[in-house]
Order: structure tokens, then C-alpha cells, then sequence
């Protein structure tokens, strides 16, 4: 028989968050090991249970969910989408403004497919959710990062946001909260990219998946200060209110209507080609954004997730070699490696070598298309003594490899980011 290849359009599209070092923990699982887990974004296996009355919502609902919804989304879902955004401040959000998925990593590729010929290109932050990059090229597209600057508590650099803008750029995506770094952008930096896009003609795509997830500061939709663009939101249920394996997000797309007519009839039929998304799922959005939002107790200063955060940030730091921006939201701290102290082949070399040697699992910097060597990204959802835990672990295997890698101490890089 003919071999059967992968398709070309495959050929550079990564998504390393489940590559070859979590593949070996899977394997190291099957033998018997224990691992702590310090990459997951998932909050159900550390006992972040799914409010009560969303899974009640979604048991009373389910001899309604047999059949097919309409392709953008129940219509009592929709409008609750809509009046979360009213409630914020974007007052003409309607109804057909909203487009209802299999999660948000769904939406993102529809949204591009609509939008982008071949060789068009996105700004896509670095370091990114991984989806954006690998969504842009499966789209036909080219992703040009910019740089969130690790000097600046990892803010966008409008500098070189404009620096990498070209006549074939078409959009640019925004993560506020940011995963993998924390960060939470003021709305200070959101006007300049609302400013850079105003005058490239630029779409933006604004993925706040993150936005209920904050310990510091106050979230600012990005939609809200550029009303004039056409600007896609994209939200869900994963991580507020801890449901990621229901599948339920949600885009939003805002601006000028007679600009993005066309570009609204590409979603409907893209949504349309896929029938429509999970309908048990949807009848928990009206009850997640109306009811309680439990998410605050867990992020306000005696939640378990603040506590954790702070323990994280406090006990890596004070790992020799290691520092971190206290993250402001999301569920993550991004960590550098003194390459001074520690000198690894690569970032991957040294989560794979962690992984061996301490059955500790982390992410290293670059599945995050992040262009230095020296990072990875810890995971805040484990218990405090979790936590403990694999700081004891990172600490011990950093003190048997300093200065043993490659025989030479490496410099601390500077921080331009690459194409």
C-alpha cells in the first residue's frame, strides 16, 4: 500500500503543550512513577470543582440538548453573552454579535480561516497560548511576534509591535490576562495597540479567556477601548468557572457593522459547516455569568488560589538562579533560569531532564514560542504542599546541575524579539 503522509500544511505547526516531554511523563505514569504535575491549566484533577448550580443547570437541561442548536449558539445563551458585555460597558453588543464553540481553541482557527488570505500576517505575542501561532499558520497565514517584555512585568512592547507591522498585516492578538507570564494589561497599553491599529487598519483579536482569574489591577476589554475597530473577543467557561472539559466558549465580534459585514458572513458559515457546538454545555452559560461568581473568593486575598500564587512566587524566587514577575492573573508564573548558574542544550532539554531526574513536570519557555532559552512556566492549581513539593524538587535538581551544562557559563540574553 501507498504511504499515507501528513499533509504539507502541517509542516512547522507545533503545539509542544502535549510534545515530547509530557508524552514521556505519560510514560514514566505507565511504569508506575508518581508525577507532580506543575504544567496544567486543568482545574478539575486539583479539586477545583464545577459550581453546583452550572452542573445542575446542565443535568435539568439535557432532555432539552438532544438535538442540533442553531449554529451560532442557543439563543438564551447568546443573550447572556451579550448582556455580560453590556454590563461592562460595551452597550451595543447584540444578540447576533455572538458566536457560541467547542471552547475557545475552536473559535480561534474559524476566526482567522474567515479573515486571512494566504501570506497575510498576524502579531501574535511572545511568549503565547501556542493555539494562536499554530491557528495563524493553519489559516495559510504568517505569524510576526512581538515582544512582551519580561523587563516591563511582561507588557507589549509598542515599539516593536510597530516595528513588525507591515502592508500584508491584517490582525493582532492580544492575551489579557496573559498565559504563560500573568500579566494584566492597564488600559494605558491597550489604547496604544488600540492606537497602532486604528492607523494600520488592523483587526484585533482579544483573548480574554482569563479575565475573572485576577489577583492585581483590573481587567479592561480591549473591545471597550476601541469601539471604532473591529474587534474579536473570545471568553468561556474553562477557567473561571473551572468546567474546561464541558467545552463551552464563547467570541464576541464588535466595531462598525457595514465594515465587518463580509467578514460576519464568513463566521456564520464556518459556524454553520460545523453544524453547531456542544448543547448540554450551553445551557450552563446563563447560570455561570448570572449567578455567583465563585471565582472571587478563590482569587481575593484568603482564596486558595491567591494563597497558592503567593507561595509559588515567593519560594521560586528564592530558588538561586530562578526569578519570576509575581503574576497579577491567570494560573501561571513564568520562570527564568539564570544561564549564568545553570546551562541546559535548551529549555525542552531541561524540562525533559527535570522530568527524569525529579518526576516533576513543567513547560519549557520556548512550546510558548518564546525566543530565550532560560524559561518554563509553573502551573498554580496544585495544593500549597504541592507546591512545596516541587519547589523541594526544583531546588535539589538545580543544585546537582550548576554550571555543569556545556562547559561554559552562558550570558543573559537580550531581549529582541525574533520574526
Amino acid at each position: 500500500m501507498k504511504q499515507v503522509l501528513q499533509s504539507s500544511k502541517l509542516a512547522g505547526i507545533r503545539y509542544e503543550l502535549r510534545g515530547r516531554v509530557p508524552r514521556a511523563a505519560k510514560e514514566l505514569e505507565a511504569l508506575g512513577h508518581r508525577i507532580l504535575n506543575m504544567n496544567l491549566g486543568d482545574p478539575a484533577p486539583f479539586a477545583f470543582p464545577v459550581p453546583e448550580p452550572i452542573v445542575h443547570d446542565i443535568i435539568h437541561n439535557l432532555g432539552r440538548a438532544q438535538g442540533y442548536s442553531d449554529s451560532k449558539g442557543l439563543f438564551s445563551a447568546r443573550t447572556a453573552i451579550a448582556q455580560h458585555y453590556q454590563s461592562s460597558g460595551l452597550l451595543d453588543v447584540q444578540v447576533e454579535d455572538v458566536f457560541i464553540g467547542n471552547g475557545v481553541s475552536e473559535l480561534i482557527p474559524m476566526a482567522l480561516q474567515a479573515l486571512l488570505e494566504d501570506g497575510d500576517e498576524v502579531l501574535v505575542p511572545t511568549p503565547d497560548f501556542p493555539v494562536w501561532t499554530a491557528a495563524v499558520g493553519l489559516a495559510d497565514g504568517i505569524a510576526r511576534h512581538y515582544l512582551c517584555d519580561p523587563d516591563d512585568n511582561w507588557l507589549p512592547s509598542l515599539e516593536d509591535i510597530e516595528r513588525k507591522i507591515t502592508p500584508r498585516t491584517r490582525a493582532i492578538v492580544i492575551i489579557n490576562p496573559n498565559n504563560p507570564t500573568g500579566a494584566v494589561y492597564p488600559e494605558e497599553t491597550l489604547k496604544g495597540i488600540a492606537d497602532l491599529a486604528r492607523k494600520h487598519d488592523l483587526v484585533i483579536f482579544a483573548d480574554e479567556i482569563y479575565e475573572k482569574v485576577l489577583f492585581e489591577g483590573r481587567h479592561f476589554h480591549v473591545a471597550a477601548v476601541a469601539p471604532d475597530l473591529c474587534c474579536i473577543t473570545f471568553s468561556g467557561l474553562s477557567k473561571a468557572y473551572r468546567m474546561p472539559g464541558y467545552r463551552a466558549g464563547w467570541l464576541v465580534i464588535t466595531g462598525p457593522r457595514s465594515a465587518s459585514s463580509s467578514y460576519r458572513e464568513g463566521l456564520e458559515l464556518l459556524a454553520s459547516l460545523r453544524l453547531c457546538a456542544n448543547v448540554p454545555a450551553q445551557h450552563a452559560i446563563q447560570t455561570a455569568l448570572g449567578g455567583y461568581q465563585s471565582i472571587d473568593d478563590l482569587v481575593g486575598p484568603k482564596g486558595r488560589l491567591r494563597l497558592q500564587r503567593d507561595l509559588a512566587h515567593q519560594l521560586l524566587n528564592g530558588i538561586p538562579g530562578l526569578e519570576c514577575v509575581r503574576a497579577s492573573g491567570a494560573l501561571y508564573l513564568f520562570v527564568r533560569i539564570d544561564p549564568q548558574m545553570y546551562s541546559f542544550a535548551s529549555d525542552e532539554d531541561f524540562a525533559y531532564e527535570l522530568l527524569q531526574d525529579q518526576k516533576l513536570l513543567v513547560t519549557h519557555g520556548s512550546a510558548f514560542n518564546w525566543f530565550g532559552t532560560h524559561y518554563f512556566r509553573f502551573a498554580i492549581l496544585p495544593s500549597l504542599t504541592e507546591i512545596e513539593d516541587a519547589a523541594h524538587r526544583l531546588r535539589s535538581f538545580l543544585e546537582s546541575r550548576a554550571n555543569t551544562r556545556n562547559g561554559q557559563q552562558a550570558k543573559k540574553p537580550a531581549y529582541t524579539a525574533i520574526d
